[in-house]
């Protein structure tokens, strides 16, 4: 299932210094970090309204776009699916409670 996450996240790293005029990724990524971060709040949006509209292929599509986006703003900090995956891993076991107290200890 990973395999995608990799071969997505090897696809951006390319273009990640490809010409804005034929690259989303690289457009993107030019035009900074608060565009990234507006994008992943559209689509979070866009997921949220999917979710809502009860319409399971949107619901799924939208869910896409977001973790696509999501991709994107990891590969610009120099991050990749496998450390997401690795935190996941990471609190796998424990109680979501648990986990978030955790946190502001």
């Amino acid at each position: 299932m990973s395999d995608i996450l990799e071969r997505l996240a090897r696809t951006i790293e390319a273009r990640k210094g490809a010409d804005p005029a034929t690259s989303y990724v690289a457009k993107l990524l030019e035009a900074g970090e608060d565009a990234v971060l507006k994008k992943i709040g559209e689509e979070a949006t866009e997921t949220v309204l999917a979710a809502k509209s009860g319409d399971r292929l949107h619901l799924v599509r939208e869910t896409a776009d977001l973790w696509f986006h999501c991709m994107i703003l990891l590969a610009r900090h120099g991050l990749a699916p496998a450390d997401v995956l690795a935190e996941l891993q990471r609190r796998e076991g424990i109680g979501g409670l648990d986990e978030k107290a955790a946190r502001k200890k």
